[in-house]
């Protein structure tokens, strides 16, 4: 059970064990380092916090409310912390704060604190991409003898944050600019760090019900999975995503049914059900916590704390069918009605709000059928130049209509459509879904080809070898005779933008590709870069070597889609080719490709210890000929920092290699 220590009111014991639900789990206790940055996870009862240390900065995160706190300095010292200790004490007011105390040793005799949060992690995480502050959430620190004190309530009253620092070898001075210095004469700064919050606990799914026996023994995905895994919601990645994603749970999902227990399946399930629009849009990100309560004062006048909810992608609207059709089709017919039998808590059976997602998406794919043109394809929202999981601003390299979107998902919403359609489970909830059939038809056969792009081979070859000159890498040779590869993104005409992609593993593990489709669609994993996707470190999510300049700028190794490696985007490639050479339809010189492809992937997996797989992405360095792990947003360049742990990096608990 979680330490008990009073500061200020002192609560009954009684209170405090009865604070949130009952978890009758062993604490969950494990670390990642990545880079320059030491994680360290722990779960205790109400207690879950992550606390990165990093040069030059500490952040808690909370997955209750998607809470956290961040603290800033002015050195570049090296910050160590552990282990954590869980830990509820009272605010002034008697409500608990849950939350950990650890030591903290920072390399350095004297410390400034610049800059101190104690909010939601969305405000956090707009100050460290963009030093974005928010005046309404600004925390005075107090000094107390030797400790420095940060508390506040949440904007609402509610039971907000509190951060104490207490130096065990030195002192603490209050600055005229309202900063604090510690000081020390030893040679390093030693510190008690105390980070509780007071959202609402979440309620952890038990290991018991989270995965089969059939799950890989990676216990360090094992720890993050469970981490990540609520009743309420499975959040995306720690530390700076730490909240429900649509489109990251119904990937993870899928890529982790064969392993996962039903509880844990139907909790995602259920998540992205009940957050889905009155029109079956589905839910992109959730705003919790004290940042829906800042949203509501901002552009409503009011200090409600109603989760806001952002409809912009498009991606996940397509997603919910297939997913949800494989695992209604996987349990039998009578637990699959009685799932769509469920009811929220506003009374709404799932099967009423799947029938929502499942007309709005035949709505979408109309046009498109009646004229099969580029333009008539599904489009970025408009004045957003993002709706798939490639969502930076860059991501889709100025594109309109995007490759995974309309060459895939889109297929196979409509054919799973079809599928739910014919098993009679939509029956009760759905009017006739008979006419997506013919819908599925023609977007599968039109769709596809209108991303495909053929360069010359000189052309090819000579653009490769600029683009390898820009990247500071050797040029690698290309086979004779033209390249060919699926397009990105069509821009606002429909014209294909010729940069070379991993999306193609959407259309391995959805469809069920002719020969040609599936050649030109493994053809980049044979090649390295920048002829194609491989590198030592991994597969690239990006080659932008035939795009314009401009284009090129944007998709180095730097930018978050750009030549850089997702662990989730390999697994998403390598179970599409393993699900591809399942089947029995294919030539045989089709099938020595895929093998060729499945060993160039599983080689560029293992080549990365199997403890960074957990994190969001990785870039690379290069020397002597070789590419490198190099982790992502710890150095100079990189546009944003990835996340240690990222649900739908765990996916290795389903996605094993082959024997080869």
């Amino acid at each position: 059970m979680p330490r008990l220590t009073r500061l200020g009111k002192t609560l009954p014991l009684l209170a405090l064990l009865l604070a949130g639900p009952a978890w009758g789990e062993d604490a969950l206790r494990f670390d990642l380092t990545v880079g320059q940055h030491q994680n360290l996870f722990l779960r205790d009862g109400p207690v879950s916090a992550h606390l990165v240390a990093g040069a030059g900065r500490i952040v808690v995160a909370f997955p209750a409310g998607n809470a956290g706190i961040g603290l800033w300095t002015d050195s570049q010292a090296a910050i160590t912390a552990g282990p954590l200790s869980p830990i509820t004490i009272p605010d002034i007011r008697g409500r608990p704060l849950h939350g950990i105390e650890t030591t903290v040793t920072v390399a350095t005799q004297s410390l400034t604190l610049r800059h101190t949060i104690l909010s939601s992690i969305r405000i956090l995480r707009d100050f460290q991409q963009s030093s974005t502050r928010q005046p309404p959430v600004e925390t005075t620190p107090t000094v107390n003898g030797s400790t420095v004190l940060w508390q506040r309530d949440r904007l609402d009253g509610a039971p907000g944050c509190l951060l104490t620092l207490t130096p065990l070898n030195g002192t603490a001075t209050a600055n005229p600019d309202g900063s604090v210095t510690l000081s020390t004469p030893a040679p390093a700064l030693r510190l008690t760090l105390t980070a509780v919050s007071g959202e609402m606990p979440l309620t952890p799914i038990a290991l018991s019900d989270l995965l089969n026996d059939k799950a890989a023994p990676d216990q360090k995905a094992r720890q993050v999975l469970d981490f990540l895994s609520y009743r309420e919601k499975l959040m995306a990645g720690s530390w700076a995503y730490n909240t429900y994603f649509g489109r990251d749970t119904l990937m993870s999902l899928r890529l982790l049914m064969p392993v996962l227990q039903p509880a844990a399946i139907e909790a995602g399930l259920g998540a992205v059900l009940e957050r889905l629009s009155p029109s079956g849009d589905v839910a992109h990100e959730e705003d919790v916590g004290e940042f829906a309560v800042l949203r509501h004062r901002l552009e409503q006048g009011n200090s409600s704390a109603d989760p806001l909810f952002d409809y912009k992608m498009v991606d996940d609207d397509l997603m919910l069918a297939p997913i949800l059709a494989d695992y209604l089709g996987r349990i039998p017919a009578r637990d699959a009605r009685l799932f769509l039998a469920r009811r929220t808590q506003s009374g709404e059976a799932y099967g009423t709000l799947l029938a929502r997602n499942l007309s709005f998406v035949l709505t979408r794919a109309q046009a498109f059928a009646a004229d099969p043109v580029a333009t008539n394809l599904i489009p970025l929202p408009a004045g957003q130049k993002v709706g798939d999981w490639r969502d930076s601003q860059e991501g889709l390299a100025g594109g309109r209509y995007s490759y995974s979107v309309n060459a895939v998902l889109a297929p196979a919403a409509l054919a799973a459509i079809t599928r739910l359609h014919t098993s009679g489970l939509m029956a009760p909830y759905a009017r006739d879904l008979s006419h997506a059939e013919t819908l599925a038809k023609v977007w599968t056969d039109k769709a596809p080809g209108l991303f495909a792009v053929t360069i010359p081979a000189p052309e090819a070859q000579a653009a490769a070898n600029r683009f390898a000159a820009e990247l500071g890498i050797d040029a690698a040779p290309r086979p004779p005779g033209p390249l060919s590869f699926d397009a990105l993104s069509l821009d606002d005409a429909g014209r294909p933008l010729p940069v070379m992609h991993s999306d193609t593993g959407f259309a391995l593990l959805f469809l069920n590709p002719d020969a040609a489709t599936l050649d030109r669609a493994i053809a980049p994993l044979l090649h390295r870069l920048p002829a194609g996707l491989m590198t030592d470190a991994g597969m690239v999510v990006a080659n932008a070597a035939w795009a314009p300049a401009p284009i090129r700028a944007e998709f180095g190794p730097g930018y978050y889609h750009g030549a850089v490696i997702w662990s989730w985007q390999q697994a998403l490639m390598a179970a599409g080719l393993e699900r591809q050479l399942a089947r029995t339809d294919l030539p045989a010189v089709t099938r020595t490709r895929l093998h060729a492809a499945q060993r160039a992937l599983w080689r560029a997996i293992r080549a990365v210890p199997a403890d960074q797989q957990t994190s969001e992405l990785w870039s690379w360095a290069y020397n002597s000929g070789r590419f490198s792990y190099r982790p992502f947003g710890q150095g100079g360049g990189d546009q944003t920092e990835s996340n240690a742990a990222q649900l739908w990096s765990t996916v290795y608990l389903a996605v094993k290699p082959p024997a080869l």
